[in-house]
């Protein structure tokens, strides 16, 4: 199946809110603990970016995993930061700065970061090397790096199969931009060329049925 270009940007009310409340606690929770595996120091201090950050789900269970850590999360769609500036709790609002910009063009706080970490983005992209060429940019030797996002299926109906099977309880506009997302999405194949064309040495796993983890150090 070839891939399907979809909406760049969430920015529709009904799509940020369906969105934010989906049941995403299993793979959620999966990348984070993957990402401890990855860091092996609770006490880590540094600053991390949060790549896509969306309504910020995932930023906030990293900074709870990490306490010690700052964390700059950037989305090119202001109602999702605007949603996530609402339910980001009080302990963790001087921990995570919100940054609202559009890869490759946004304005970040810092030249270099400890770790750079990305939850669904890639698949939004039309261009994938945006994603591979930020990291580039903002990392260091030794930056930490973990990428999470859907893989296309191998046809429509076992997309909309895959809807089914996850999303059958959530709203309809979630359910239409799940199988959007999967059509969007790229290939094992695909990610693994692409790393290769950045120059990238960073591993990359099929974790689910429906999932890949790229992960790795900077040299």
């Amino acid at each position: 199946m070839q891939r399907v270009l979809e909406t760049e940007l969430m920015e529709d009310a009904g799509q940020v809110i369906a969105y934010a409340k989906a049941d995403f606690k299993i793979p959620h929770n999966q990348f984070i603990k993957r990402l401890k595996e990855l860091v092996k120091d609770t006490k880590f201090q540094g600053h991390a970016l949060d790549l896509g950050c969306g309504p910020a789900d995932i930023s906030c269970r990293f900074a709870k995993a990490f306490p010690l850590c700052k964390i700059d999360a950037v989305d090119g769609s202001k109602p999702m930061l605007e949603y996530a500036q609402t339910t980001v709790g009080t302990d963790l609002q001087t921990r995570i700065k919100f940054v609202h910009g559009k890869l490759p063009d946004a304005k970040l706080p810092k030249l270099q970061y400890d770790i750079i970490l990305s939850n669904s983005l890639l698949h939004h992209l039309p261009d994938p090397h945006v994603l591979w060429d930020t990291i580039k940019k903002y990392s260091k030797p030794g930056t930490r790096i973990a990428i999470m996002d859907l893989l296309r299926p191998r046809s429509d109906y076992m997309a909309k199969t895959m809807v089914e099977m996850y999303a059958a309880a959530e709203p309809k506009i979630l359910q239409q931009d799940f199988y959007n997302s999967f059509l969007a999405a790229f290939s094992f194949d695909e990610i693994k060329t692409q790393l290769a064309e950045a120059g990238l040495t960073l591993t990359a796993e099929k974790i689910s049925d429906r999932h890949v983890f790229i992960s790795g150090i900077a040299t």
